[in-house]
């Protein structure tokens, strides 16, 4: 059976920097789990209510592609059955 995890992330952008060809992509790292749910249409409208009132809790705050960014923003993600501890699991190879 199927469970879906509602998961609370602190997010971030990693940056390659000019001289490795400008890439970047978003992070995030597992703060906590918040709930788990049988109807995975329950858990997408939760998590779409919950990252709603983060943005409005967090709208002082700079955005992650700003250069002054030092952390503190956060998003909740809903996985199938685990949430992994970071994403992507896999770092993204730009060739």
């Amino acid at each position: 059976m199927t469970t879906y995890v509602l998961a609370f992330y602190e997010i971030d952008r990693v940056y390659g920097g000019p001289e490795e060809g400008g890439w970047w992509y978003d992070t995030g790292q597992l703060v906590r789990i918040w709930r788990t749910f049988k109807a995975e249409e329950r858990a997408y409208d939760l998590a779409h209510r919950a990252n709603r009132l983060l943005e409005r809790l967090q709208r002082h705050r700079p955005d992650v592609g700003s250069v002054i960014y030092r952390g503190g923003r956060h998003s909740v993600a809903v996985y199938e059955n685990f949430a992994p501890k970071f994403y992507p699991e896999v770092r993204p190879r730009y060739e």
